[in-house]
């Protein structure tokens, strides 16, 4: 009896031992996966933190470009009703003004130079000109 139950305490112990044994490589394995996912962590919020200023720096520079193309298109706004009223205003631009509405219309040559006091070969480049388009 007393060889079992020294056989009994031999087993246990060893079963025993062989848990702690299994337990501590376990804790050993967690904590090495732990430290890698840590730095694993750290890394991703260095790298957000980075993405996150290049963002930002993004969208200054859209915002900047947003009000330099408004800029832009308020100049040349301005420019196209200059040149229209420098259009208008100058008579001998309103003599060549109506007589590319004509030519647009259909009219013949004998009809532009007449109706606009041009000699023919203005009236000729008018309609070599705009006939084309």
């Amino acid at each position: 009896m007393e060889n079992i139950l020294l056989i009994l305490t031999i087993i246990s112990f060893v079963f025993s031992f062989s848990i702690i044994v299994f337990l501590f490589l376990s804790n050993k394995k967690v904590k090495i996966l732990n430290s890698d996912l840590d730095k694993r962590f750290s890394d991703l919020k260095q790298q957000n933190t980075i993405l996150r200023s290049e963002i930002d720096e993004l969208r200054g520079g859209l915002l900047n470009m947003g009000k330099r193309i408004l800029q832009q298109e308020k100049l040349s706004q301005e420019l196209s009703e200059n040149q229209q009223a420098l259009q208008y205003s100058d008579p001998d631009s309103k003599m060549y003004s109506r007589a590319v509405k004509m030519v647009e219309l259909g009219a013949q040559l004998d009809e532009v130079m007449k109706e606009c006091e041009l000699p023919r070969a203005e009236a000729e480049l008018l309609l070599s000109l705009h006939q084309q388009k």
